[in-house]
């Protein structure tokens, strides 16, 4: 029998890198130069956004995967060396070098003014903390989807930290995870607290402000808070998949496809906001987005048919250059806007064709640049970091395609 302990899980990477990417594309378009059907349509693909909360699901699935085996089984937690080594050697190559491209190439070549906020912002991506205050939100100018990478970094921090207190409690199995429940729950009414007393003034918070003032204009909706209450379902959606692992039968196709029901009739629902603030205006739908997610996650690996579909040679490539794409992709279409073309800005495009071209040309270039940052920079950093492990087994949950 195939071993399908991590099937879907290459599928929503895969898919969640496609709808961000096709969200950042479908916004560069005037929609009022399009038919009606034309319209419809790239309203719907900005709903691609909700992409990022698939990621946080994800993330959550498959770094808390270990944990639930090891309090399962009654052993003490994973090494947290091993997990600040593997999340470190997976992420932060790519991010730096994204990172310190984007800010080298910000003040010079796309001419935005030098000043100290920039370089603070810049610091604060280049040591991990940019997620905590909405000034350094963006820790970059002209590469938007890093705000993203600064939340789940905070995320990866609190998740061994809360999982921590349920092996130190008396509890294992289904009890374990109501446990979990109250964890979310907790975190839930934090971000409602942050609604309540972080709101930041008024003064320059707006996206006519630039990046900073949207980021004011973001906070606290989008909070470390709220996006550690989505990485928290996936923790969630991990504990149940290993309860149930062993099981296989059509009704986890059925469970898979429900899950994608509810995700898919999460944004019809919330059709054309492209935020869509659910529960405590945590975004992205919270929580019937992340549920839905979740629930693939849960299933697929015990699906009798979806897991093959989920497994093909296609999909493990896209989901193995995720990060590189979701990284690149911004900062050439803000290249593209600053040096070639600058009606190539928000719902700023008129002549369609060229924005298909562009947009084309702009995704298979965001490809070529993963494709070879995965081969040239993030692999082998990868090989090194498990040389660091010295002689632990290595965790096929931790796998550099699964991280």
């Amino acid at each position: 029998m195939a071993d399908t302990r991590l099937a879907g899980a290459d599928f929503v990477r895969a898919l969640a890198c496609l709808m961000v990417v096709a969200h950042h594309v479908a916004q560069r378009v005037a929609p009022d130069v399009l038919p009606p059907a034309g319209t419809w349509t790239v309203l719907s693909i900005t709903m691609g956004a909700f992409g990022v909360s698939a990621f946080f699901v994800l993330s959550g699935y498959l770094l808390s995967r270990p944990f639930w085996l090891a309090l399962d089984a009654g052993e003490r937690m994973p090494s947290l060396r091993i997990y600040a080594i593997r999340r470190g050697a997976r992420i932060l190559p790519g991010l730096w070098l994204a990172l310190t491209v984007t800010f080298l190439l910000s003040f010079t070549v796309l001419r935005f003014p030098f000043d100290g906020i920039l370089v603070l912002r810049y610091l604060s991506g280049l040591f991990l903390v940019s997620g905590f205050h909405w000034l350094t939100w963006f820790p970059v100018e002209f590469n938007g989807p890093l705000w993203s990478i600064g939340a789940e970094i905070i995320s990866y921090a609190a998740l061994p930290i809360c999982l921590m207190l349920l092996f130190r409690l008396p509890v294992r199995g289904w009890p374990a995870r109501l446990a979990w429940l109250a964890v979310i729950a907790a975190v839930v009414g934090l971000q409602f607290l942050a609604l309540r007393y972080l709101q930041p003034d008024a003064f320059g918070r707006g996206w006519e402000h630039g990046t900073v003032g949207g980021a004011k204009f973001w906070w606290p909706n989008y909070s470390p808070f709220g996006f550690f209450a989505i990485f928290a379902v996936g923790a969630l959606a991990a504990g149940v998949q290993v309860q149930v692992a062993r099981l296989r039968s059509g009704w986890f196709d059925l469970l898979a496809l429900a899950g994608l029901a509810i995700a898919i009739g999460t944004m019809v629902w919330l059709y054309p906001v492209a935020d869509g603030f659910g529960l405590a205006n945590v975004p992205y739908g919270f929580p019937f987005f992340p549920i839905g997610v979740a629930l693939i996650l849960i299933a697929t690996p015990s699906s009798v048919a979806l897991f093959r579909i989920t497994e093909i040679a296609p999909v493990a490539y896209i989901a193995r250059v995720s990060f590189g794409v979701y990284v690149w992709h911004y900062l050439l279409m803000e290249i593209v806007r600053v040096l070639w073309q600058p009606r190539y800005i928000y719902w700023g495009m008129t002549n369609v064709s060229a924005w298909a071209w562009i947009s084309l040309g702009v995704v298979a270039l965001s490809f070529l640049v993963a494709t070879l940052s995965y081969a040239l920079l993030e692999k082998p950093v990868i090989r090194w970091a498990r040389s660091l492990e010295g002689r632990a087994t290595p965790n096929p949950t931790l796998s550099p395609a699964a991280g």
